[in-house]
């Protein structure tokens, strides 16, 4: 304790400069805290070491080798979960500052809330679902990896506010702002929540223009007019309405993150269209149903075999529990190499090259 004296000092411009946040604002002082009590961080506020912890976890590391849409892309250009997760910081990390929020929140939500996802995308995701007793969905992973898987069982010991953000940052098909899981009670959960579709529409129109799906041209008439016809004008368009209408809100008895009705419904129908055009189609489904098969047999091989599961599960969960938490942890590379190893899947044909 007496070494951390000195650095008390350093301490208070963090905490001053927190006071002069918005009113709406979460604030360490405020927070709902950990499970598990701490002594204050003498060079770091509360959701500083909430990001920070959640950047060196192994599940974050692994998302640069898991699928965003595009399972075994030719290209080194493709989205990944962990490319896909830095685009939703950077619009969250921008919008909670215009509006003079905890960019701090903003951030640690963002870094966690895809850590659940499994290998090979949302197909992996709709497997687990249907193979598991109580079904899967990777924002319930997110929050169960940082409150229980990483380190050694521990978890994180993340702020109730961080978890409640990962949570609740999940949506359904019909809308953006579909609630789902709820909306966070933090503004700055909000945030996370709606950056995580701005950057996933745009950067997935970019991947599948890559991949000759469609072109810019085919947009529909409504997305260029309103959105913007190039992939910055839309981010821009996206983030500056979100702002907006999102402060307007501001003043009234019911603060909320948000974008205005014409750019939300240009953003749903995007939406709609990278479903019918892009998600659904059949070379993209192609490519998922190989992975669904590598994710199906991997399950079913360690529900038989839980004593082959390295790590990464509880040893006193059901085999069922730990071959999900133990499959949906994989890399595809890993999930892959692991199926062909097993002799679970044949091995492939032709190896994918690198393409620009």
């Amino acid at each position: 304790m007496a070494a951390q004296q000195p650095l008390a000092r350093f301490r208070a411009p963090l905490e001053a400069h927190e006071a002069t946040l918005s009113p709406l604002a979460a604030r360490e002082a405020t927070s709902a805290g950990r499970a598990r009590a701490e002594a204050p961080d003498p060079l770091r506020l509360a959701f500083q070491v909430d990001r920070d912890r959640l950047i060196h976890t192994r599940a974050f590391r692994r998302l640069k080798h898991k699928t965003q849409v595009f399972v075994h892309p030719d290209s080194d250009h493709v989205v990944t979960r962990m490319t896909h997760t830095i685009e939703v910081q950077q619009v969250a990390r921008t919008v909670a500052r215009a509006l003079n929020l905890n960019e701090d929140l903003a951030e640690a939500v963002a870094w966690g809330h895809d850590l659940g996802h499994t290998p090979f995308g949302h197909a992996g995701e709709e497997t687990l679902a249907r193979l598991i007793p109580e079904g899967f969905r990777h924002n319930e992973q997110s929050l169960r990896i940082v409150e229980l898987l990483e380190s050694g069982g521990r978890g994180l010991n993340l702020t109730a506010e961080t978890r409640e953000g990962i949570l609740k940052h999940s949506k359904t098909r019909e809308s953006v702002a579909a609630e789902a899981w709820g909306f966070a009670s933090t503004l700055e959960g909000q945030i996370v929540k709606l950056a995580d579709s701005i950057a996933y529409l745009n950067h997935d129109i970019q991947d599948a223009i890559r991949a000759g799906l469609l072109s810019e041209a085919v947009l529909p008439k409504q997305v260029h007019e309103v959105l913007g016809a190039t992939h910055s004008e839309r981010i821009a368009t996206l983030v500056t309405d979100c702002v907006l209408a999102s402060a307007a809100t501001f003043e009234s008895d019911a603060p909320t993150i948000r974008l205005g009705e014409r750019v939300l419904a240009a953003a749903d129908a995007l939406r709609e269209f990278m479903f019918e055009r892009v998600y659904l189609d059949e070379s993209t489904l192609r490519e998922a149903r190989r992975g669904q098969e590598v994710v199906e047999a991997l399950f079913h091989y360690y529900v038989a075999h839980p004593d082959q599961i390295a790590g990464w599960s509880l040893p006193d969960d059901p085999p069922w529990r730990r071959a999900a938490d133990y499959v949906s942890g994989m890399t595809d590379g890993y999930a892959g190499t692991r199926a062909r190893a097993l002799g679970l899947v044949a091995a492939p044909a032709t190896a994918r090259g690198v393409g620009g």
